[in-house]
C-alpha cells in the first residue's frame, strides 16, 4: 500500500497565492478594457481590444488553475499558453510599431507598465501546471 501523495496544489500555498494573482490581472484587464472601450474606444480600437481578450484570458487562466481535474487543466494550459503568446507578440509588436498601439495594453512592452508581472506570470503559471502535473504510477 502507498504513502498518499502530497503533490502542490492550489487550494493552498504558493498555487492559492498564483490563482489570487491570476484573479487581480483579470478584474484590472477586465475592467480596464470595458471602460476605454466604452468612453475611447476609437482612440486606440485594437490595444483597447487586445486589453478586452487579454482580461478574458486571465479569467480563463484563473478559472483553470482554482479547480482541480483534467478540464480545468485544459483550460489552464490553453489560457496561460495563450496569454504567453500574447504577451510574446503585442510586446515585441509595441517595440518593432509603436504606432499600431497608440495607447498602452497589459501586454504592451512585455507588460512594463505593470511591472513585467504579464511577461513573468505565463512562465510561472506553466511552470506551476507542470510542477503539479498528475503523475503517472
Amino acid at each position: 500500500m502507498s504513502a498518499p501523495s502530497t503533490q502542490p496544489s492550489t487550494k493552498s500555498g504558493a498555487g492559492r497565492a498564483l490563482v489570487a494573482v491570476y484573479a487581480v490581472f483579470a478584474l484590472a484587464a477586465t475592467a480596464r478594457s470595458l471602460v476605454q472601450l466604452g468612453t475611447k474606444a476609437s482612440e486606440a480600437p485594437l490595444a483597447y481590444t487586445l486589453s478586452a481578450i487579454a482580461g478574458l484570458v486571465y479569467i480563463a487562466a484563473t478559472l483553470g488553475l482554482a479547480e482541480v481535474g483534467p478540464r480545468p487543466r485544459r483550460l489552464a494550459v490553453a489560457a496561460v499558453g495563450f496569454e504567453l503568446v500574447g504577451v510574446l507578440t503585442v510586446g515585441t509588436l509595441t517595440l518593432l510599431d509603436p504606432e499600431l498601439f497608440p495607447d498602452q495594453t497589459v501586454w504592451s512592452d512585455y507588460g512594463a507598465g505593470y511591472g513585467w508581472l504579464p511577461l513573468v506570470l505565463p512562465f510561472t503559471g506553466l511552470a506551476w501546471l507542470w510542477r503539479t502535473r498528475p503523475r503517472q504510477e
